[in-house]
């Protein structure tokens, strides 16, 4: 109970900072809200904490409030308002083995699949009941680009801002929706680039823009689109020396929002260097090498205890710590420290106060000292992940690409506290609110609450 209640504690303080810093530092604000939402990739801030209470650590079928099923295929993870919850799909046509055949002869790596047509979707489902209010087609696209059997089309997470939800396709476009009746307020499609395997990157907002990773295997750069009618606001090219191969010059991360004593900054890794940007302009106002070869890196940034985590991608994904205290600029002399074992390329770690915890795509669970990167503590949970924990009522939460669910507790001593199984993959994010968890996998969406609060069924 006393873990429960300091990690608790820690969940409201970090989260009532962010709005200090707000007025600290020239009233920007990340996109938090109040109360109970969870409007973006990893929820308020970007943080993965939630103030959810009363929640299951062993998940079983008497667990499920309701269980709906989705059309179509997408990682991307769900993102709520209210009673809102919104997330993207695509409906797959699949291709014939002679155009299949044809477009993989000349494919760059194993793993790819080949569609006919996609059409991309937003689906809103009711957090009450679980029906599915709204399925609103957003892009067609004949003979779209090839994608990974690890990714899907829909994989960016939608942002909620307002009165609207935004969703992102990557290069295949980005909409905007009306939150109320569900009508498309403006869509993009003059963002292009070369994912090769598929998109990744989530959009955040900042004031009135709506911000995007493009990080290709052709083009590498940051665009800001204008959030009331999608036009191209600014665009700013990755400035840093890459690989001359192009599957190692792309990246799939979601940036965060730095507040420094000259006011916010765009934390953005991208394929061997990570980058500071002026969100207003995009600006270019520093950028750090990684020190070795880093690609394909999907993590968000985390930002605590003076510092700035960041996981560097596919070669041998490292861990680094560099020190932001107080500093505008940053030099690869504040890198602080280096981690290496079973670090996540695609998973987002999650700070705990002066703990880090992360699991590798390769299933191994991992506690570092968030100050020094001294090795707390490390475990294989089994499986392959890809998606990212979150923490909610004093425990953490881990899902695998088997659907199996494993709860832990986020102190310095591994303790494992319950685990379940779901009907299929989980690669989305989970989320939690109020008494409830919800879980997005390959087939379905749950809401999970303690099996005393669900009613018993006739």
């Amino acid at each position: 109970m006393q873990t429960s209640q300091r990690v608790n504690s820690h969940q409201t303080s970090a989260l009532r900072s962010l709005a200090i810093l707000a007025i600290i530092f020239g009233g920007w604000l990340p996109n938090v809200a109040c109360g109970q939402d969870w409007l973006e990739f990893r929820g308020p801030g970007g943080t993965g904490m939630s103030d959810a209470h009363d929640l299951p650590t062993t998940i079983t079928e008497a667990n499920t409030k309701w269980r709906t099923e989705l059309p179509g295929r997408g990682w991307s993870s769900p993102v709520v308002s209210g009673n809102d919850i919104w997330m993207t799909t695509a409906i797959e046509q699949i291709a014939s083995k002679e155009e299949t055949a044809a477009r993989l002869k000349t494919a760059p790596i194993p793993g790819l699949e080949v569609r006919a047509e996609v059409r991309l979707q937003a689906l809103c489902v009711d957090r009450d009941s679980g029906k599915l209010r709204h399925q609103i087609d957003l892009f067609s696209v004949n003979q779209p680009p090839l994608i990974h059997k690890l990714n899907s089309f829909a994989s960016p997470t939608p942002v909620i801002d307002g009165d609207f939800v935004y969703c992102s396709f990557g290069a295949m476009g980005t909409a905007a929706i009306r939150r109320d009746n569900g009508k498309v307020v403006w869509r993009n499609t003059e963002v292009k680039l070369e994912h090769e395997t598929g998109p990744g990157s989530s959009p955040i907002v900042f004031d009135d823009l709506l911000i995007v990773h493009c990080d290709g295997t052709d083009k590498q750069f940051v665009t800001a689109l204008q959030k009331n009618d999608g036009r191209i606001a600014w665009q700013q090219t990755r400035s840093g020396e890459m690989h001359p191969q192009g599957m190692m010059k792309k990246a799939f991360a979601t940036p965060s929002l730095l507040a420094t004593p000259d006011g916010p900054q765009l934390i953005s890794p991208a394929a061997n260097w990570i980058y500071g940007y002026n969100p207003k302009t995009g600006a270019e106002l520093w950028k750090v090498y990684y020190g070795e070869l880093g690609f394909s890196n999907a993590p968000r940034p985390l930002i605590g205890n003076g510092m700035i985590y960041i996981c560097t991608g596919f070669n041998r994904s490292t861990l680094l710590a560099l020190n932001c205290e107080g500093k505008s600029k940053l030099s690869e002399a504040d890198i602080a420290w280096r981690y290496k074992k079973q670090v996540p390329a695609m998973p987002t770690p999650i700070l705990v106060d002066k703990l880090l915890f992360m699991v590798s795509d390769a299933g191994v669970a991992t506690c570092l000292d968030a100050l020094t990167g001294e090795e707390h503590w490390q475990e294989r949970l089994g499986g392959e992940f890809s998606s990212s924990p979150i923490l909610a009522d004093g425990r953490l939460y881990f899902g695998n690409r088997s659907g199996k669910i494993f709860v832990i507790a986020p102190t310095a001593e591994y303790e494992l506290l319950g685990n379940g199984q779901l009907d299929s993959a989980i690669m989305a994010t989970p989320l939690a609110l109020d008494n409830h968890l919800i879980i997005r996998t390959r087939d379905s969406l749950y809401r999970l609450e303690n099996e005393r609060l669900v009613p018993t069924k006739d």
